[in-house]
């Protein structure tokens, strides 16, 4: 039987990952149908994402500050200036913008992935290639994920795939939780890995 303690780090990193995920799963359960409720998810999400993500900002992290960004532009479109075509088109800028930080973060090389990965890491660990290599497969993974989601807001907009809101709410949500349970998997597979070497290592 496998220890209970051993997924000890891997739940740890679970919730600093859905931390910064936090406001965008709030916002989704929050913004309804109406304009009142879409103003108040915003402000919602707005708050949440500085109060619990405010180290991650002081660290720089892009998820957060991409997060921060698109939550204060909605504030200004739509709460302050009420702008219906962006209240309109609010689930497939929510996923386009999400898609692009993720993106951006693999191209100037600092997937957001890593920077959570490192919070639980030895600074003496934090360039190993083959560490690099798969907080990178994970961020591209995500990026990938909310591609999909963003894919799936144009054909809503279609009569090509038809549907009632629900299904589209729902599939967002299988999205999220496919990339967090693949990250934690991934993750705990490459941390067993690198414990079982350094084992060997002593071992010998």
């Amino acid at each position: 039987m496998k220890n209970p303690e051993s997924f000890i780090p891997d739940l740890k990193e679970l919730g600093l990952l859905m931390l910064g995920f936090l406001p965008w799963l709030l916002f989704l359960f929050f913004s309804g149908n109406t304009m009142s409720s879409l103003k108040i998810a915003i402000v919602i999400s707005l708050v949440t994402s500085v109060v619990f993500g405010f180290g991650d900002l002081k660290r720089g992290f892009i998820l957060q500050w991409g997060t921060c960004l698109f939550f204060f532009i909605c504030l200004i479109t739509v709460d302050f200036l009420n702008n219906l075509w962006v209240a309109k088109e609010m689930d497939l800028l929510s996923n386009l913008a999400l898609s692009t930080i993720m993106w951006f973060s693999v191209i100037i090389g600092k997937p957001f992935a890593l920077q959570y990965a490192r919070r639980g890491l030895p600074k003496e660990h934090w360039n190993d290639k083959n560490f690099v290599r798969g907080c990178r497969f994970i961020t591209v993974v995500w990026a990938c994920l909310m591609t999909f989601a963003v894919l799936i807001s144009i054909l809503k907009r279609t009569t090509w795939l038809p549907s009632s809101n629900g299904v589209y709410f729902d599939i967002t949500i299988l999205n999220i939780v496919v990339g967090l349970t693949f990250t934690t998997i991934f993750k705990r597979k490459k941390r067993l890995q690198r414990e079982h070497v350094n084992v060997n290592s002593i071992g010998k």
